[in-house]
């Protein structure tokens, strides 16, 4: 295959090439082919070595050179690593022996002196080719894109390695982090002088169109626009809310470098600390306090109008449930009879929040955006760009419903009880009951959307961890109907004998 890319890379000692193993490691994907060219002594191992560490999350991991076994395998946290040394290869028939085609097609191949596979080294890869550099201990590495997408994503990585230079983490290592089910990648940089979080957020690009001739995306409310980031965690943060602030930006690439908050969490080790889940639920009451703008404003100036959490999007969301998940546990498409009751019992149900729009809503307040901060305000926000104006409830329930974590009852009620003190005491008296119901019904709402939401991404994208949650949320979602407001709904699911058959 044509050569698409090739940049020279020069390093100065063994801290370079480490540097340069994160930049590629960071950006290797399942299928990968990397062909390491040199002469003996170049330091083809070392580079390996490197990515391989990098990958695996252990910089004291041994990585032993597989000259005399051809092969050394890796499981990491994010796909297999295969080492190959062909030095000793005597004849390239032998990769068959060694499960070369098969190892290559499953993880990242990383392999010494590829010419000695002959036409079985992949035509898509990344060459380098590693020789002297400048003085001693230098190395100068061409890097060579043949297909695969290798240029597109170097190009990136040199612009992330730079924007952490002008950030003043030149010397940082990056680590991949672990994100959510959108596209957006998130890794750690650690360097001398402190560490910051790594967002790249693609743009959506073109989406299919869901109903009314628009998007999901559109229906919901969802955004691609880095404003809404920076506007509303701005804005949280003048109002009192911990939120990261951005270190340095390279829009056009829609690459945000932030302050990291840290990895501590409301649920170490996946189990609810219920003094930081009863912060939390404190934080929300705080937040209902505040009679929030309708449009939010960036430190630099920026804006962006957060959108209402209208009945429209509401239903579009919870309508996944009868697209995707209840066919998927009946084993058939539901009747046009069947999904239009569905709706119908939902329009009923969410017409009582048509006229709320006195809170900001983040959407996804709970576990996995909620960072357990050791000093000041406790509770680190993330995840917020696709905030709404809408009812305060939804954040609650979002957080005693959690999909990844299970909340006992005794705290969920606890929770409860702290938020409303709390509210009392800084806002003065509220509609409690009303505010509990409306927890129940969005709180409904909520599971049954992702329950659908799950199953919609897992059959579209054939990507299923998302899957094992699928019991919690159900179990969640099927505690709010024994609530009487949700009796029609409830009726609606035993009638479809969704209950028996899950």
């Amino acid at each position: 295959m044509s050569l698409s890319f090739r940049r020279t890379i020069k390093v100065a000692d063994e801290t370079g090439t480490l540097r340069l193993a994160d930049d590629i490691a960071a950006i290797t994907r399942p299928g990968d082919v990397i062909a390491l060219h040199g002469d003996l002594g170049m330091g083809k191992s070392a580079l390996a070595r490197a990515v391989v560490r990098r990958l695996a999350g252990d910089p004291q991991l041994e990585v032993p050179s597989p000259t005399f076994t051809l092969l050394q395998s890796y499981e990491t946290a994010r796909f297999p690593v295969h080492h190959f040394d062909l030095y000793r290869l005597a004849d390239p028939d032998e990769l068959v022996e060694i499960g070369f085609s098969e190892a290559v097609g499953e993880g990242l191949a990383l392999i010494e002196w590829p010419d000695r596979a002959g036409d079985e080294l992949p035509a898509e890869r990344l060459d380098i080719v590693i020789s002297e550099g400048d003085d001693l201990n230098g190395r100068r590495f061409s890097l060579e894109a043949r297909g695969g997408g290798w240029a597109e994503r170097l190009e990136e990585t040199f612009a992330i390695r730079a924007l952490l230079e002008r950030a003043g983490l030149a010397d940082a290592g990056r680590v991949h982090v672990q994100g959510d089910a959108s596209t957006r990648r998130f890794e750690r940089a650690t360097g001398s002088d402190g560490t910051a979080i790594l967002m790249h957020w693609p743009a959506f690009g073109a989406l299919p169109v869901h109903a009314d001739g628009l998007p999901y995306e559109a229906l919901v409310h969802a955004t691609d626009n880095l404003d809404a980031f920076l506007a509303i965690g701005d804005t949280l943060r003048r109002h009192g809310f911990r939120t990261p602030r951005l270190i340095a930006a390279d829009e056009p690439r829609r690459l945000l470098l932030t302050e990291d908050l840290g990895s501590l969490g409301v649920a170490p080790g996946g189990v609810a600390d219920p003094q930081r889940y009863l912060a939390a639920a404190c934080r929300l009451a705080d937040m209902a306090a505040i009679a929030w703008p309708d449009v939010a404003t960036a430190d630099d100036g920026r804006t962006f109008a957060l959108p209402a959490y209208d009945r429209r999007a509401l239903l579009t969301e919870v309508e996944l449930f009868a697209s995707w998940y209840a066919p998927d546990v009946a084993g058939r498409p539901l009747s046009t009879s069947e999904a239009a009751d569905w709706l119908a019992l939902w329009n009923g149900l969410l017409a009582r929040f048509d006229w709320d729009r006195s809170a900001w809503v983040l959407k996804d307040y709970h576990s996995p955006n909620i960072l357990w901060q050791t000093d000041g305000d406790p509770i680190g926000l993330i995840d917020y760009q696709d905030a709404l104006r809408g009812p305060a409830a939804y954040d609650l329930a979002s957080l005693v419903t959690d999909a990844r974590i299970d909340i006992a009852d005794d705290l969920a009620t606890a929770m409860m009880e702290a938020y409303c003190q709390r509210r009392r005491e800084v806002a003065g008296p509220f509609d409690e009951a009303g505010f509990r119901e409306a927890v129940v019904i969005l709180g409904a709402q909520r599971n049954a959307k992702i329950l659908g939401r799950f199953v919609r991404y897992a059959k579209l994208t054939g990507r299923t961890h998302h899957l094992r949650f699928l019991p919690r949320v159900r179990r969640n979602f099927e505690k709010a109907l024994d609530d009487k407001v949700l009796a029609g709904v409830r009726l609606w699911y035993e009638r479809l004998g969704l209950t028996a058959q899950s």
